[in-house]
């Protein structure tokens, strides 16, 4: 292929008779479904990529994180979020200790 026409990769999958319904009044399914998977991969976890399960390391990592963060419910559009926990002193650096002290572990 020239390069003017990137290489494109077909990919299937079967679906079950429902989605297949609602899908059949799309004029152009394939570029429906790229934008869709496109859109979902936007919005997908930075920490599991979409797993919906965290590796051992990735547990200790959210662990560590959790012990001064958690999640809370937007008061205006009532979506859950994280949120510091942990008040800001004019005299500490703007990263918490704990990440302090894994920076220091790392350059020692």
């Amino acid at each position: 292929m020239g390069e003017n026409n990137p290489k494109v990769e077909i990919i299937t999958f079967k679906v079950d008779e429902s989605l297949l319904e609602a899908m059949r009044g799309v004029p152009n399914r394939s570029q429906f479904i790229r934008h869709a998977i496109l859109a979902a991969l936007d919005s997908v976890c930075p920490v599991c990529k979409g797993t919906g399960i965290l590796t051992p390391n990735q547990k200790k990592h959210w662990d560590s994180f959790a012990t001064y963060h958690g999640l809370e419910e937007c008061r205006e559009c009532h979506e859950f979020r994280l949120v510091c926990r942990r008040k800001p002193k004019a005299d500490r650096p703007v990263a918490h200790e704990a990440h302090a002290r894994e920076s220091r572990s790392r350059t020692a």
